[in-house]
């Protein structure tokens, strides 16, 4: 199969209303000032440098659909020539929920739309309201039963960590997205950026953002749900080139360069020790796992493997790769 890669063109807060409490977009995509003029570059840049993979376009950072309408039909009009051509399988966007509307998907039908993110973050309305997202939770419900009527695939970004929010309501989230009808989601642990309303209820005291562990934790629970209703899940934490390791840009929360690694080794863990019920000192654990998940199996610089030999008593952990396997599918044997 062939690599995906996401040309992604940030529009930094372009179509929002409003600046919820933890958003600095400008901040963490690296760009204060979006121009129509840098687009195109941008998409060649990327285009260049990838062979043998299957790309897409994707307008990110800010709400697409909001976008002023000339504008945003002209960066339609652009991403839609590289499809014509056979460079590009497909245009992607994110956007909030109370911007999709029947205006909006008469004009996303008339384009090759591959999927259309929205920023769920929360479906409990008193988390929304804390955060000014200015949407509610009947809105997202009617955003993805629309996209789903007129046959355009959509995904649920969520958040964790979010002021007010539980584990138990961001479970509840993650199941909402899947019972609406989404074909993919992301997990984003909330992270405090400088120069938001989210470092001033730091400094204040009136928020306590997730430690790595607390993150990975309630990360692993959500995950579990979207891999129980066969969701794909495309991104945990942000990525690197968000500018995370700016001491400029980062304050505070669960920032870790591995966030990913880190909940999906937990989830197999999970599961090998469910499979595990009692220790076999001097014994020998063989685990099969699907092709190319061994680092995951293993755990975050082998923390799995270690923990199996100390808690358990095993003398050997050796893990094997088998392509029948399905993923976070494990195989154990003892001998």
């Amino acid at each position: 199969m062939s690599r995906h890669v996401n040309i992604p063109i940030f529009v930094p807060h372009l179509g929002c209303p409003n600046q919820c409490v933890f958003c600095n977009q400008r901040t963490i995509s690296g760009k204060e000032i979006f121009s129509m003029d840098t687009v195109r570059g941008e998409i060649e840049a990327v285009l260049s440098t990838v062979s043998d993979a299957e790309c897409e376009i994707a307008f990110f950072g800010g709400s697409f659909t909001g976008i002023e309408r000339p504008r945003m039909l002209a960066l339609l009009e652009l991403a839609n020539e590289y499809v014509k051509r056979g460079q590009v399988t497909g245009i992607r966007m994110s956007t909030r929920p109370d911007y999709i509307d029947p205006d909006i998907i008469t004009i996303l039908k008339q384009y090759p739309i591959s999927c259309v993110e929205l920023g769920v973050q929360s479906m409990d309305d008193a988390v929304l309201s804390r955060l000014k997202r200015g949407h509610t939770i009947k809105q997202t419900e009617q955003a993805f039963s629309q996209l789903a009527a007129a046959g355009i695939p959509s995904a649920g970004q969520m958040m964790i960590g979010l002021p007010g929010a539980t584990a138990e309501s961001e479970c509840e989230t993650a199941e909402a997205i899947c019972r609406m009808g989404a074909s993919a989601a992301r997990i984003y642990p909330t992270v405090v950026f400088r120069d938001t309303e989210l470092a001033e209820w730091l400094a204040d005291g009136i928020y306590c953002p997730l430690t790595v562990e607390e993150a990975v934790c309630r990360a692993k629970n959500v995950l579990s749900i979207f891999l129980s209703h066969r969701v794909p899940c495309l991104r945990i934490g942000l990525c690197d080139s968000e500018n995370l390791h700016s001491d400029t840009t980062y304050l505070a929360g669960p920032n870790h360069s591995a966030m990913g690694e880190l909940v999906m080794s937990a989830v197999y863990r999970d599961r090998i020790l469910s499979a595990i019920d009692r220790p076999a000192p001097g014994r020998h654990l063989r685990i099969t796992c699907p092709r190319g998940h061994t680092s995951k199996v293993l755990g975050h610089r082998g923390a799995t493997k270690r923990e199996l030999m100390a808690t358990y008593g095993f003398s050997t952990v050796k893990v094997e790769e088998s392509p029948l396997l399905t993923e976070y599918t494990v195989k154990i044997d003892v001998t």
